[in-house]
This record gives structure tokens, sequence and C-alpha cells, in this order.
């Protein structure tokens, strides 16, 4: 059980709620998540198991994909539907194509002031605590990148969007933001992520599902292995003797024909198609096990 497990996250639970409960089912303590969802939050939390642990590293900068509903009317002080509401209520009517031009502004690489209420920490303090002291919070804005922003339904005083961005964007924000521009105020009322990195909703089970999986002795099913991990890496498949002198921690060849040019890693595999090491290059054609499996 070395790999991930793509859990389909219900609302109201915290994703460290989603990995103790998953710990329990899979039997054990090595599992770690790929980058957290808000309890309101729903859709893919993927969970890497054991050895695979020891990836997570190269996922945590995995663009992501959301579907959000963005209510009018009022802004909120964790900018989502669970916070204390920090403007007026007001009745609102957009047009369409207002929308669709405020929209327009959230394209490309945008600079967003993170949530008050949220993980980011400030001097090794999660903000959220902070705030929660009544402590003044406010985190610098970062650069994120939003790929592609559309806009799937809309009515009088709501909009839902689907959203493909980098690592580190904040769709609580982005509602903020866009309610601050159309200056009605906003905040996210409802939120799925469809993909984060390679990760898909349809690979996604619910803890139910997977609970089932485990009592009838098929979890595995569930698991995407490490040696299907990292597709975006190109793979060498080595023989005995080279995998041993991996383990070893010695450098080791690849293929030019199977290995492209300028590759910063690959992941060597056995004939059998297990992970035995990422490699970093170090020549053209050679590279350096930094991380052995």
């Amino acid at each position: 059980m070395d790999g991930v497990i793509v859990v389909n996250k219900s609302p109201d639970w915290t994703s460290h709620d989603v990995v103790a409960k998953m710990r329990r089912i899979a039997g054990t303590k090595k599992i770690g998540h790929l980058g957290t969802l808000d309890p309101m939050a729903t859709g893919v939390l993927p969970l890497v198991l054991n050895r695979a642990t020891r990836l997570a590293q190269f996922y945590m900068r995995s663009d992501k994909r959301y579907q959000a509903l963005v209510r009018f009317g009022y802004s909120t002080d964790t900018y989502d539907r669970e916070g204390e509401a920090t403007s007026e209520r007001v009745a609102v009517s957009l047009e369409r194509a207002e929308v669709e031009a405020a929209l327009t502004g959230f394209r490309g690489v945008i600079a967003q002031r993170p949530p008050a209420i949220s993980a980011k920490k400030i001097a090794g303090t999660p903000a959220y605590k902070l705030a929660r002291k009544n402590v003044a919070v406010e985190l610098p804005a970062v650069d994120v990148t939003i790929y592609a922003l559309d806009l799937l339904d809309a009515g009088p005083d709501w909009i839902r969007i689907d959203v493909h961005c980098s690592a580190g964007t904040y769709l609580r924000s982005l509602a903020h933001d866009l309610g601050a521009q159309l200056g009605c105020g906003a905040h996210l009322e409802e939120l799925q992520r469809t993909s984060s990195g390679d990760f898909t909703l349809e690979q996604a089970r619910t803890l139910v599902e997977l609970e089932e999986l485990a009592k009838e002795g098929r979890l595995v099913e569930a698991l995407v292995p490490a040696g299907k991990l990292l597709p975006q890496f190109p793979a060498e498949v080595v023989d005995q003797i080279t995998a041993t002198q991996i383990r070893q921690g010695r450098d080791f060849r690849v293929s030019p024909f199977r290995v492209a040019k300028g590759a910063q890693y690959v992941r060597a595999l056995d004939t059998g198609g297990d992970l035995l090491a990422i490699g970093e290059v170090k020549l053209p054609n050679l590279y350096h096990p930094i991380l052995v499996f």
C-alpha cells in the first residue's frame, strides 16, 4: 500500500479528519494529504500512503481545478458562508454581461491577499488562530495564476464558475474580491475541487466506499501505486544490477531515446514497474538518485 488514494471529501470534514479516518481504514499511521481543503469544501483530496509520503514534495505546487458558487449581497469575515457578515446585506440583481466583464480582471497572474482566517502563518502561527484571539491580521498579497476562469451559470445574485488555478490560490479570496469590484459584497457559498495535479474527481472515492473496500480486503483497488505517480517525469526501466547500484546511491544512466534532454527528474522503475528512485539530472543522460524508494 505505497501510493495515493484519492478521497472525495464530504462537507464539514477537515482535511485532518479525513487523514485520521483513513489511517484507521488503511491500518497505517503514515498518511498525509496533498493540499488542504476547507471544511465546507468537497471533492478531490489525494492522500499519500506509507513510503509514498516521501513523494509529497513533488506535488506541493500542483495546479488545482474547482467549481464554485459565489453569492452576492454581502461579504463575510471568512470570505465564505460560514463567517459573520462584514457588510450590510443588499438586494442584488446583476446582469451576466456585468459579471463577465468583472471576471476578466481575475484571469492570468493576479495579486491575491489570502483570507485573514486561513492556515497561512504569521511568525509561525496560523492566521486563523490570531484572528480568533481578535488579533488584527493582514496577510500580504501574493501572486497566483488563474489559467482559466469560466462562467458556467448565473442568477441575479449568484454565479457558478469553473476555475483552473495555481497552487496557493484561495477561491474564497476570489469571491470576496469579485464582490468588492462589483460593489455589492460577495462570499463563497459552495466549493468543489475537481482535480489536484494529476488526480481527478473520477478517481475519487468517499470514505464510506473506502471503508467498505477495506472490510472486503479490496482497498488496493483504490490505490494509485507509486510506480504510476508523477507521470510528468520520464520513466527509465533499469535492470537488476543498476537497481542495486541505485539503492547504494550511485548515479545511473538513462536512454536519450526515452528521456528528453534537459529533463530535471526521472523515475527509475524496476522491470516490474515498481518505483525504485527519483533521479535528478547531473550530466546529460546521467542522473543522481535524490530519493531512493
